[in-house]
């Protein structure tokens, strides 16, 4: 498959770059600044500026975009807004690289992960502006979006399993009973979710099994 993964330099992107080649599928990467990725097929282009030609003839698009200051926090919603733009219309799926702030924690899905009494403060702005992300994406039915949500705990170095659990719009819990997946289970999984080519206008999830 013909790959495009938008943010490329990101640590998450970075992975599911690694993961899509070791797959032999052709991956091209975008990314403000100096290539940083295993992608030898690079454009340095903010994404912002990338335009429906850039995009032209992917089968799939992954948006690793991530903004943390409270100044960039709106970005998760403009930029993702802004690539459904680009392949709408198209057969291309846009996957993007989400928050479990808004998962739901119970089956009549009223209260979500980020309103819960523990959910650290630290945290909320960010998956405040992942939730609202959602919201935006969901009202969109020209385009072929797939939002990605990692488990609570999402952890940067943990190890490559191979083995996760796809969820849907709940908390879903490990054997353990933890919410948690590591960085390179996470690109598995995103691997995985591409190469079915099977989903469009739905939000799931990754956990550990």
């Amino acid at each position: 498959m013909k790959i495009a993964v938008v943010a490329s330099n990101g640590k998450a992107s970075q992975l599911i770059i690694k993961e899509l080649l070791s797959r032999g599928h052709e991956v091209t990467g975008f990314a403000r600044s100096a290539n940083r990725s295993a992608v030898k097929n690079f454009v340095q282009k903010d994404i912002l500026e990338l335009t429906k030609e850039d995009l032209a003839g992917f089968d799939a698009v992954v948006d690793g975009f991530g903004a943390y200051t409270p100044d960039t926090l709106p970005l998760h919603t403009k930029t993702s807004q802004h690539l459904a733009d680009l392949v709408a219309g198209t057969d291309t799926r846009l996957y993007i690289v989400g928050g479990a702030g808004s998962l739901y924690v119970d089956a009549a899905h009223k209260t979500q992960l980020l309103d819960t009494p523990d959910f650290p403060a630290e945290f909320y702005p960010l998956a405040k502006a992942q939730t609202e992300e959602l919201a935006a994406l969901r009202s969109r039915k020209d385009a072929h979006w797939i939002f990605v949500s990692p488990a609570a705990d999402f952890a940067e170095d943990g190890v490559r399993t191979g083995k996760y659990k796809l969820g849907g719009e709940e908390l879903t819990l490990s054997s353990a009973g933890e919410s948690v997946i590591s960085y390179a289970d996470y690109a598995v999984g995103m691997a995985d979710l591409i190469e079915k080519n099977d989903l469009s206008g739905v939000r799931v999830s990754l956990v550990e099994t």
